[in-house]
């Protein structure tokens, strides 16, 4: 303001020329008219008013510049911004879009320029434009959250899943026990039901779960997690190795996650995930809500209005849980899962077959035809369908005591009592199963009405043996009266008479 001061005195008081000005203070022609002419047009004179300081002479002389009611209107960037992110929006349909709203808007050169001037102000995270719908990127939070069994005090830590739409924003967020593939892809589908649709991509981290081969350009996608994306229609892109710019989105949304709800819940003491889950969903609800600062709206309203609209519909079942494994059938028939057995036809004995593996059942395929299925268990007692079989060992495997004594019932009351007796003592089926067995041949060789009569003898004499019915048998005795002393010695008791425990 001092050659301003000078520049007024030299020509209002002295006189002096306005080339003279220039030369003597160092200034342009030009400026010293400018000075000049802000001068006349304030109403000032020389000398200056003696209580006119520097700010205001500068207001004096430079007010505020007038509203240019000749100024071409602009757009709301924001609202531009926004519509970018819908599918197949381009600036120039935008700015015809703007034309027709206001006839006497700006050119496209500059409504270009103006957009990218307006984005260079949102900092580095919107670089990026998301298509609506198109994408969904998901990852772990580094922290986690302890879990407090209240009746052994044990505490396990929960993994935090978070998961987000690139257009939207819009946030999900959930704890389970591990980064497995069970929880992991139970995870994935809890979060589709959430965003009420599925997008065209979901971008992973090459997690084991996710990515069994990470490579640059052909990763090799969990099978389980193929499963997935194929149910539900959408295509799976690994995030590159060292790479986290690819998945920048996700990673501050896990900051966010993190610091407005893993934050908020240090302190409290959780005892079942359910509970864990409750907190994580009640401020996740907050965290949507919450309104943006640069931009109007929240991830809630931006997804109901950008994302929501461009989600495909999900399939009528949600996606069950399956995992696919390749066994071979041992020689008796069986395969192993998890410690547990199961059978197959006995023709499928040492070759390979196909497992489909559910949380509740377990089918076998052999070259893609079912051959066999069967509820899941936790019991180490073998799974086993009789019918897969050997004929030689059905009976054994169909063995029952009731139906064993329902067939003596049909030869006749005296060979159900003995078969009885004899399956009284028995430890293990193979006894029993082998004792009818013995019985059934006997009547085969000899006939129901012999059998009948020799049991009958048998057990008048104290007999329980196999060998003592076949003796019977051989010697025809079944067919001879029994002597009435060998009733009574069979049944003698005396005081005098030591037992075999007399001995021990």
């Amino acid at each position: 303001m001092r050659k301003i001061r000078q520049v007024l005195r030299l020509a209002l008081d002295a006189g002096v020329s306005r080339r003279s000005i220039s030369r003597s203070l160092g200034l342009s022609r030009d400026v010293v008219t400018d000075y000049l002419t802000r001068a006349a047009a304030a109403g000032l004179t020389w000398p200056l008013p003696p209580d006119l300081d520097d700010a205001q002479l500068e207001d004096r002389l430079f007010p505020p510049l007038a509203v240019n009611l000749h100024r071409k209107p602009e757009p709301d960037w924001s609202v531009i911004h926004q519509e970018m992110k819908r599918k197949g929006a381009t600036l120039q349909v935008l700015h015809e879009e703007f034309l027709a709203d206001q006839p006497n808007g700006i050119g496209y050169s500059l409504f270009c320029e103006r957009y990218r001037d307006w984005t260079k102000g949102l900092k580095g995270y919107l670089r990026q434009v998301h298509i609506a719908g198109e994408r969904v990127f998901v990852d772990y939070a580094g922290p986690t959250i302890g879990i407090r069994n209240p009746e052994t005090g044990e505490v396990l830590n929960a993994q935090i899943f978070v998961g987000i739409l690139g257009a939207s924003n819009y946030t999900y967020a959930e704890a389970h026990w591990s980064q497995q593939i069970p929880d992991w892809i139970s995870a994935h589908v809890r979060m589709l039901e959430f965003f009420g649709g599925a997008p065209e991509v979901i971008v992973c981290d090459n997690l084991k779960s996710a990515v069994t081969k990470a490579s640059r350009s052909e990763p090799k996608l969990h099978p389980i997690y193929q499963h997935l994306a194929d149910h539900y229609g959408l295509l799976i892109i690994p995030a590159r190795a060292r790479k986290p710019k690819d998945k920048a989105k996700v990673e501050n949304a896990v900051l966010v996650v993190e610091r407005w709800i893993l934050f908020r819940l240090r302190k409290r003491v959780f005892s079942s995930l359910a509970e864990l889950n409750a907190a994580i969903i009640a401020l996740l609800d907050d965290l949507n809500d919450r309104p943006f600062q640069k931009i109007s709206g929240s991830r809630r309203s931006q997804f109901e209005a950008i994302d929501s609209p461009a989600l495909k519909a999900l399939p009528t079942t949600a996606f069950e849980y399956t995992e696919f494994r390749k066994v071979v059938v041992g020689l008796d028939g069986c395969f192993d899962v998890d410690g547990s057995f199961y059978s197959v036809p006995y023709r499928l004995c040492r070759k390979p077959v196909e497992l489909r593996i559910t949380a509740n059942l377990i089918e076998v395929l052999h070259q893609g035809r079912r051959v066999a299925s069967h509820e899941r268990t936790a019991s180490k007692d073998p799974v086993i369908d009789p019918q897969h079989l050997r004929p030689n060992d059905r009976y054994f495997g169909m063995w029952a005591a009731d139906q064993e004594l329902a067939w003596a019932a049909t030869v006749g009351s005296k060979t159900k009592e003995f078969l009885g007796q004899l399956l009284v003592g028995i430890k293990v089926k193979e006894q029993g199963y082998r004792a009818a067995g013995a019985l059934k041949r006997i009547e085969k060789e000899y006939g129901a009405e012999r059998l009948e009569a020799a049991c009958s003898r048998a057990l008048d004499i104290g007999a329980r043996s196999l060998t003592s019915v076949r003796s019977i048998l051989n010697t025809g005795l079944d067919r001879q009266k029994v002597p009435e002393k060998d009733i009574q010695e069979a049944a003698f008791h005396h005081p005098n008479v030591r037992g075999s425990g007399y001995y021990h």
